[in-house]
């Protein structure tokens, strides 16, 4: 019941955060010059000629439908208690359609991508930093350290390029911008089948994610290993005659991760940053070029719900985080129990 306190405690901390976070996501699509009746005028105009004060009644009726006509505070607080009362985040203006619609296509492959190389590069990145810091200076601490530091220079779009470039124009891969096969696309249940067909088209998102986690994982358990290895209590272990690998799983390593584990909340949130700036480059069809798209036709409900929804997922990241230290350390849980 104390841990129970605790989370309850830590969830009801965050309510200040999003209500802040909602404010600047619905502002900042706000702050951008002009908005969705703007744009829908000025592509009318360049394709059909018709001039400004012929389009002028239609787009005033089109910015009373859609509610633009309203000053930003009644239009904020109207979106937020239509997702309070129905969960509902508005209307998309360019899919018409919901806004939850919209985004339930492509949340779910960002999540799973996103999931996904955040567990492989922090398991890659911990294995090889142990790697490094028990073979230090030899020719497998210096390769892991040259994998590591061209993964932290190396912007992640130039890498998705240079991919994109050999898939297109060296082996003309058939798997570019989606995420399954013609075959698959109506198919609902997920088979074997599918799933390698869904794995060919996203390898790309997946290796230069991975590539780019690891690279700072891999630093910084080398380093802490490396200090933890020089600590009093795993000296004292060794002159007990413990064995090497015991004193280095058992007493080394579980508290070389904690620096690990109390960054993992943030490396969350930059896996869904990298794996929407890899998917805009690759044109695969997840969140990243939805918020591109969204953002230049200034289709706001639909900016600020992604945004929403990745401030939420970050704050569930850290809580996991900080509950998955209390696990591997009994001095956290401890203090943990005694805030609680």
């Amino acid at each position: 019941m104390d841990l129970l306190g605790f989370l309850l405690k830590r969830l009801a901390a965050t309510i200040p955060l999003l209500i802040a976070i909602s404010i600047v996501s619905f502002l900042i699509i706000q702050a951008v010059p002009g908005d969705y009746v703007d744009r829908w005028m000025s592509a009318t105009q360049a394709q059909t000629g018709k001039s400004y004060d012929e389009l002028l009644p239609q787009a005033t009726a089109m910015r009373e439908r859609l509610g633009l006509d309203q000053p930003v505070a009644i239009q904020y607080l109207v979106w937020v208690k239509d997702i309070v009362t129905d969960f509902d985040f508005g209307m998309s203006f360019r899919h018409n359609r919901p806004v939850t619609e919209v985004i339930g296509v492509r949340l779910p492959r960002t999540l799973l991508l996103a999931i996904s190389t955040v567990i492989l590069s922090q398991v890659i990145g911990v294995l090889l930093g142990i790697y490094a810091a028990t073979n230090q200076y030899k020719l497998g601490d210096n390769v892991a350290t040259v994998i590591a530091f061209l993964g932290i220079v190396i912007p992640k779009f130039v890498i998705s390029l240079v991919i994109l470039y050999l898939l297109a124009f060296v082996w003309h891969s058939p798997y570019i911008g989606a995420v399954n096969s013609a075959q698959y696309i109506l198919q609902d249940h997920w088979s074997l089948a599918k799933f390698w067909d869904f794995l060919k088209h996203v390898w790309p998102v997946l290796l230069v994610s991975i590539w780019a986690g690891q690279a700072y994982t891999t630093r910084m358990m080398r380093g802490n290993l490396l200090d933890t290895l020089n600590m009093q209590y795993v000296e004292t272990a060794r002159a007990k005659g413990l064995s090497k690998r015991k004193v280095l799983f058992k007493h080394a390593v579980p508290n070389a991760l904690h620096p690990v584990v109390m960054n993992l909340g943030t490396r969350f949130d930059y896996m869904i940053k990298g794996e929407i700036e890899i998917a805009i480059v690759l044109g695969i069809p997840t969140v990243g070029p939805l918020i591109l798209s969204s953002v230049a036709d200034r289709d706001m409900y639909v900016v600020a719900a992604i945004f929403m929804m990745v401030a939420v997922l970050l704050v569930l990241g850290n809580l996991f985080a900080d509950l998955l230290l209390a696990l591997i350390d009994p001095r956290v849980r401890r203090a943990t129990l005694s805030r609680a």
